[in-house]
């Protein structure tokens, strides 16, 4: 289990907040708005109203003992940046900051963000490759070049196993998972036959992946 602070808790934080505490994990989140923090605090470990940008109330929180921070102030930069810097130099391990743009990106990267994400441009991404591809399911860009995607397996894999398909010569992609009805497999063996409902996680280069949304 590991401890997460949120700073920021509109629609994206409070989401990923929320999320986090019921994957089992403690969380406190913070946010200027009383409003919010009182509709958060039955979701989390701790809420508490607070600015990202004063330093000393941050540190009397003990955010330097938390593993990871989310940075998801709105659409105030400089506070964005203040509370990343911040949380950087309590000494905290991982930092994920969100972003307004690719200038806002930078900087935060420059000041020790470990990864930045744009929940806005990340979900538009999403809905497009929804709705291009009928068999696609669900799409995160990991990087420029690399991506994680849900599909339903194609009429023509079903029946045939993972050695038969051979997919990673053929089409460049690797089966992380096999997803059926509620069980998932997250070790699929090379012999593992395909069935029709079967939904599956793979991760490849983005014009590999962009191949399979035709098939």
């Amino acid at each position: 289990m590991k401890q997460f602070v949120v700073i920021g808790c509109g629609r994206f934080g409070g989401s990923v907040a929320k999320s986090l505490s019921k994957l089992g994990h403690d969380v406190l989140a913070i946010d200027k708005d009383e409003k919010i923090v009182q509709n958060i605090s039955e979701h989390v470990t701790h809420a508490v109203q607070s600015s990202g940008t004063d330093e000393q109330a941050l540190h009397s929180l003990g955010i330097k003992n938390f593993d990871v921070a989310i940075i998801s102030i709105g659409t105030d930069i400089q506070t964005s940046i203040l509370s990343t810097l911040i949380a950087k130099e309590a000494g905290i391990n991982y930092i994920v900051a969100k972003a307004q743009g690719n200038l806002h990106a930078k900087v935060l990267y420059k000041i020790g963000a470990d990864r930045v994400v744009f929940p806005e441009r990340e979900m538009g991404e999403r809905v497009a490759h929804n709705l291009v591809a009928h068999n696609i399911i669900d799409y995160i860009e990991l990087s420029k070049e690399y991506s994680i995607m849900e599909l339903e397996v194609p009429k023509n894999w079903v029946g045939k196993s993972l050695i038969d398909l051979d997919l990673r010569v053929k089409h460049g992609i690797n089966v992380m998972a096999i997803k059926h009805d509620e069980e998932i497999n997250i070790s699929p063996e090379a012999d593992d036959e395909l069935d029709h409902d079967d939904i599956l996680v793979v991760i490849g280069h983005v014009k590999d992946l962009g191949k399979i949304q035709d098939l």
